[in-house]
């Protein structure tokens, strides 16, 4: 596998990728379906995710690519339950009997490709593991194809791909929704939020119960918390001390949630 490390110029490509990720229209019952499947599913994604501290949606989507959602086959590459992986990785899981259940394989996957040592989950991060996953052929090799595997089903993607191992076509078109395509249309429907949070920024050490509060007048310690919320990329606050409806967006954008007494929930 080429070795792709993920530079400041490959985080700012994700990223502008993902924001002007137009998902095809003829497309769009197809990825509606795989998102509702995805969410019905979401408790076993969940158990396996939170164990190894992975967003469960990095589970799901990845679930979708190899194993077409199919809970009777293994997350590494789609081959059935009741045997060790055929296909490459070959062998899988090595240790136990099969039949394996969905959340064993899915956890020797996702350890195979030490995902529960990575730590940064942000949005191009996010992605960029997700290629890694698949490999970086794509990107080493025809550079002007972006991977199907995560554009593919959007305006980032139109035909070229691997008909099989180490065989290349210039005029064959994936029929899988990418990843990123997935992703994109959960984030637009509030089903996730993407954020390109930088790890090493945390909550300024004021009194939460105060901070925290949705309010349309100045309050105490809201122009640090507006000031905190600046530093993330994207997010461009007023420091006016009114922690209202702009200031609850942003913060839900960075931690999932709304300011507490939001109307909005």
């Amino acid at each position: 596998m080429p070795v792709v490390s993920l530079t400041d110029n490959l985080r700012n490509e994700y990223n502008n990728l993902f924001n002007n990720c137009i998902i095809s229209s003829g497309k769009s019952t197809i990825v509606e379906n795989i998102i509702n499947k995805i969410l019905v599913n979401k408790p076993r994604y969940e158990s396996v995710s939170v164990k190894l501290g992975i967003p469960w949606y990095f589970v799901g989507v990845i679930h979708n690519m190899e194993a077409s959602l199919n809970f009777t086959t293994h997350l590494h590459n789609g081959d059935p339950l009741n045997a060790r992986t055929k296909h490459v990785p070959a062998s899988r899981p090595k240790e136990g009997n099969p039949p394996f259940t969905w959340e064993q394989s899915a956890e020797d996957s996702l350890r195979l490709m030490k995902l529960d040592k990575w730590s940064d989950w942000s949005l191009p991060a996010l992605l960029y593991k997700i290629e890694e996953y698949n490999g970086f052929g794509y990107r080493s090799k025809h550079p002007s194809v972006l991977t199907p595997y995560l554009w593919s089903f959007s305006n980032h993607y139109s035909k070229g791909k691997y008909i099989a191992d180490g065989t290349w076509s210039d005029t064959a078109v994936s029929n899988q929704c990418g990843a990123a395509v997935i992703l994109r249309r959960l984030a637009e429907k509030g089903n996730i939020v993407l954020g390109q949070v930088n790890p090493t920024v945390s909550l300024p050490d004021v009194q939460n119960s105060i901070i925290l509060k949705y309010s349309n007048t100045k309050i105490p310690y809201a122009e640090e918390l507006q000031a905190f919320l600046n530093k993330f990329p994207g997010i461009f606050v007023k420091v006016d001390g009114c922690p209202g409806e702009k200031t609850s967006n942003a913060f839900r954008q960075v931690f999932g949630t709304y300011l507490s007494g939001d109307p909005r929930g």
